[in-house]
C-alpha cells in the first residue's frame, strides 16, 4: 500500500521489471508497464519467481488497440525471510568466469524477438540474492539495448547489489529525453524508498551518456555512476567516415556489418579467455582459446538480428543525440564517477575521452585498461565487482565505510592476486611461516595464531613492505583468515592515494591508519596489522635493517586493551636477502633536483603523529634507490598470544600499558635475532637450491626449512 501510494504521487506507474533465468526463459515478478503508462504486452512466461515457488495464471485478452493483457495471479504465499545474506565469507564463490560470450548471444535469442512493447527493466536470476541492505545496482546498456551487457558479471554483482538491467527492445524508437525520463522515474521512485542509501548506474557505452543525463537531472540524489567506455566522445569516434556508408549500405550487404562491429567493438581474443584458467600450461591454454574462437565466431553474425540495419541507424542518430545531451550538462552533474576506459577502444578515444571527463566532473576516478575493447564487460580479466572494491566505491549509505562496508576477497579475486601480484615474490622467496603455541613451542605454519578476533598482529615493517605480500596470501591460504592492515593515508587519500596501483590492498582489506579505523576493526573481531614503526621503518636509512623505530606513547595497547583483543608480536626477516638499498632519504637530498621534489612532495602529504616524538615523529616519505639480489627467502615468526582480555588495569594505568608496550617491542627484538641466527641454518635458502629441490620433488609444494 504504502508502495502504491508512493508511486501515484510521483506520478510512476510502479516497479516494472521481469527475472530472467540462466536459460534464458523469462519469469515475471510483476507486470511490465509502458513509458505512457499504459499496460503493454510482456515477453513469453513459463513461472512466476518471487522468493519461492509459485503458480501462475494467464489470461490474454485482446482490446481495442490490438495490444496484450497479461493478468498475473500469485497462487503461493510469499515467502518473508527478513532479507539477505548478513555476511561475506573470505574467499567466497563470485561465479566470475563461469559464464562467457557464448551466454550473451544465447541469453539474446529470446530477448530479441519483436514484442512491440517499451523498455523495461528486468533482474536476472542468476543475480541471486543480495547481502542484506544491499544498493541497487541499475545497468544501462550499450547500443545492443538487450540488457544483457552486464551477463559475465550477474553472479559477482549480485552477491552485494540488487541488479536490474535495462532492456530496449529492437524495435522501440523511444527518443533519448524519453530514456532518461523512464529511468529518472526509476530512481526516484528508489530514493523515495530508501533514501539513505546510494543508487548505483552501470552505463555501458551508450549507456554512459544515458547515465551521465539522469544524474544532471538529480543532483541532490545520491548517486555513484559507473561509466564503461562512455560514448560521450561519439564525435571524435574513429569511425565517423564509416557511418554515411553503413547509411548508404544496401540490405544485402548488411550481413556483413556484424563481423565488421565485432572486430571492431571488442576484441575476440579477450573475449574468448574468460573460462580460461591463468594457471594452465601454455599449450593447454593455447588449445582452448583456439576452441573457444572456433566456438565463438559463428556467433557474431547473430548481431544482424540484434541490431537490424533501420535499427543501426536508429542508433546511430540516438547515440549522436545522447553525446550532445550530456556533453551539455557535466557542469550539472553532482555525482560520484568512475570511468573504465580501453586502451584499444576503436569505436570511440575512451582514453583521452576518460581524461576529459576527470578534468570536467567534480567528483571522478579513472581507472584504465590497455589491452581491452570496447566491449570491456565481455572481455576477460575485468571483474566489475573487483574493481569496484578496489577502487573504495563499494557503500550502502551516503558516505564510505572501509570498515562496513569491506566485501572480503572472493577465490577469483583471491586466485587473480595470486597470479599477478603475489605470484612471482612467492615463488622467488619461498616464505616460511613460523607460529608459537601457548606452551612456547614454535612450530612451521599458522597453527599458533589465533582463529578468533579481535587479533592485533605487532611487528617490524620491512623495507618498502616486501613482507606484506606473502604474509596475506598465507593466512588467506591456510586460515581463510583477512588481515586488515592499517597503512599510511598517503596511499589513500594522497596525490597518488587514487592510482590502480594500490587497488589491491583496498581489494585485501587495507584501511588508512587512523584512531577511528583501528577502534571500528577492533570492535568487529578483525585481525588487524598493524606497524608502530610505519613509514620510518619501511623507508628505512642504510643499516637500519631490522631495527625498531617506534613511537613514545603506547598508542595501541590500551586500544586493544579496550576490546579484550589478542596481541600477536611477529618479526620478518629478508628484505636484505632480495635487495640492496643503494639510495637512502640521505643520499637522495645530496642530488639537487631530487632535493627539490622531495621536499615539495613531503610539504603536501598528509602527515601523522604531528603531537609525537621521536625519530617515527620526522618520517619523510620517498622512495628509495634499490636493485635486487640473488632472492634469498623470507621468514615469518608470530610470537606467543599475549591476552589483553580482563586487563582493565591496562586503561586506567600508563605505567602497566607501557610495560606491556615494552615487552612487545623486546619480543619482536628477539624474534627478529632468532631468525636472522636460524636462516643461517637453512639448507634451502639460496634460490638455486630450492629450484633444485622443486625439480626433483615436483610433487612436493613446501620447501623444507631449517628446524624450529
Amino acid at each position: 500500500m504504502l508502495l502504491e501510494a508512493m508511486t501515484s504521487v510521483i506520478g510512476f506507474p510502479g516497479p516494472h521489471f521481469c527475472v530472467l533465468s540462466s536459460e534464458n526463459k523469462l519469469r515475471f515478478r510483476v507486470q511490465v508497464r509502458s513509458l505512457d503508462s499504459k499496460d503493454s504486452p510482456v515477453l513469453s512466461s513459463e513461472s512466476f519467481v518471487s522468493n519461492g515457488a509459485s503458480v501462475i495464471e494467464e489470461r490474454e485478452d485482446r482490446r481495442g488497440n490490438g495490444s496484450l493483457r497479461f493478468e498475473v495471479k500469485e497462487e503461493e504465499k510469499r515467502v518473508e525471510d527478513g532479507g539477505g545474506l548478513e555476511s561475506l565469507k573470505p574467499l567466497y564463490d563470485d561465479g566470475y568466469g563461469t559464464v562467457t560470450v557464448k551466454d550473451y548471444f544465447h541469453a539474446n535469442k529470446e530477448t530479441i524477438k519483436p514484442d512491440g512493447g517499451p523498455p523495461r527493466w528486468f533482474s536476472p536470476i542468476a543475480c541471486g540474492r543480495p547481502l542484506k541492505d544491499s544498493p541497487i545496482l541499475l545497468f544501462l546498456p550499450g547500443l545492443d539495448g538487450t540488457g544483457w551487457g552486464l551477463i559475465l558479471h550477474h553472479k559477482a554483482l549480485g552477491k552485494a547489489f540488487e541488479v536490474r538491467c535495462l532492456h530496449i527492445p529492437v524495435n522501440d524508437r523511444t527518443p533519448f529525453e524519453g530514456l532518461v525520463k523512464f529511468v529518472v522515474e526509476t530512481i526516484r521512485l528508489e530514493h523515495a524508498s530508501c533514501p539513505n542509501k546510494p543508487i548505483y548506474l552501470v552505463g555501458d557505452s551508450f549507456g554512459g551518456c544515458l547515465s551521465l543525463a539522469v544524474a544532471a537531472h538529480n543532483p541532490t540524489i545520491d548517486l555513484a555512476l559507473i561509466l564503461v567506455n562512455p560514448a560521450t566522445s561519439v564525435e571524435r569516434s574513429q569511425l565517423q567516415p564509416l557511418f554515411p556508408i553503413l547509411e548508404a549500405m544496401p540490405d544485402e550487404l548488411h550481413f556483413a556489418v556484424p563481423y565488421l562491429l565485432g572486430f571492431v567493438m571488442g576484441d575476440p581474443t579477450k573475449m574468448a579467455m574468460v573460462n580460461i584458467e591463468n594457471r594452465l600450461p601454455p599449450s593447454l591454454k593455447l588449445t582452448q582459446l583456439s576452441r573457444n574462437l572456433t566456438d565463438l565466431l559463428p556467433y557474431l553474425s547473430s548481431l544482424a538480428d540484434i541490431i537490424p540495419r533501420d535499427t543501426l541507424l536508429w542508433k546511430l542518430k540516438l547515440l549522436k543525440s545522447a553525446a550532445a545531451y550530456a556533453n551539455s550538462r557535466l557542469h550539472a552533474v553532482k555525482a560520484e564517477v568512475l570511468v573504465l576506459a580501453s586502451g584499444k577502444d576503436y569505436m570511440v578515444p575512451s582514453r583521452n575521452e576518460a581524461k576529459r571527463l576527470a578534468r570536467s566532473l567534480q567528483n571522478c576516478t579513472v581507472r584504465h585498461f590497455n589491452d581491452n575493447g570496447h566491449t570491456l564487460l565481455l572481455e576477460d580479466g575485468v571483474n566489475l565487482m573487483s574493481v569496484i572494491k578496489g577502487t573504495y566505491k563499494y557503500r550502502r549509505s551516503r558516505k564510505h565505510d572501509c570498515v562496513s562496508d569491506f566485501l572480503p576477497p572472493s577465490m577469483w579475486e583471491f586466485k587473480n592476486a595470486s597470479d599477478k601480484q603475489f605470484r612471482l615474490l612467492s615463488l622467488a622467496t619461498a616464505s616460511v611461516m613460523l607460529s608459537t603455541l601457548e606452551d612456547g613451542k614454535i612450530v612451521r605454519g599458522l597453527a599458533g595464531v589465533p582463529n578468533e578476533g579481535p587479533v592485533l598482529f605487532v611487528g617490524y615493517h620491512n623495507l618498502l613492505g616486501l613482507e606484506l605480500n606473502s604474509l596475506v596470501e598465507e593466512f588467506l591460504r591456510e586460515r581463510s583468515i583477512i588481515v586488515r592492515g592499517v597503512a599510511h593515508p598517503e596511499l589513500f587519500w594522497g596525490k597518488n592515494g587514487t592510482s590502480a596501483q594500490f587497488d589491491f590492498l583496498k581489494l585485501f582489506g587495507a584501511v588508512p591508519v587512523t584512531a577511528k579505523n583501528l577502534f571500528k576493526l577492533l570492535k568487529t573481531k578483525s585481525h588487524v596489522l598493524l606497524y608502530p614503526g610505519g613509514a620510518r621503518e619501511a623507508l628505512h636509512k642504510k643499516g637500519e635493517e631490522y631495527k625498531l623505530f617506534w613511537p613514545d606513547q603506547p598508542e595501541f595497547v590500551r586500544m586493544a586493551a579496550c576490546f579484550g583483543a589478542t596481541i600477536v608480536p611477529f618479526a620478518a626477516v629478508g628484505e636484505d636477502d632480495i635487495l640492496e638499498l643503494v639510495l637512502d632519504y640521505n643520499d637522495l637530498m645530496n642530488i639537487p633536483v631530487v632535493s627539490d621534489y622531495l621536499k615539495d612532495a613531503n610539504r603536501d602529504a598528509i602527515k601523522l603523529r604531528d603531537e609525537s616524538s621521536g625519530e617515527v615523529a620526522n618520517t619523510q616519505l620517498f622512495f628509495p634507490g634499490v636493485v635486487p639480489k640473488i632472492p634469498g627467502r623470507y621468514y615469518y615468526l608470530f610470537g606467543k598470544p599475549i591476552e589483553t582480555k580482563g586487563k582493565k588495569e591496562i586503561l586506567k594505568d600508563k605505567e602497566n600499558a607501557n610495560k606491556l608496550y615494552l615487552q612487545i617491542q623486546s619480543d619482536i627484538e628477539n624474534s627478529l635475532a632468532y631468525l636472522i641466527k636460524k636462516r643461517e641454518e637453512d639448507p634451502y635458502r639460496n634460490i638455486f637450491d630450492r629450484t633444485a629441490y622443486r625439480v626433483t620433488y615436483s610433487s612436493v609444494e613446501e620447501v623444507p626449512t631449517f628446524e624450529p
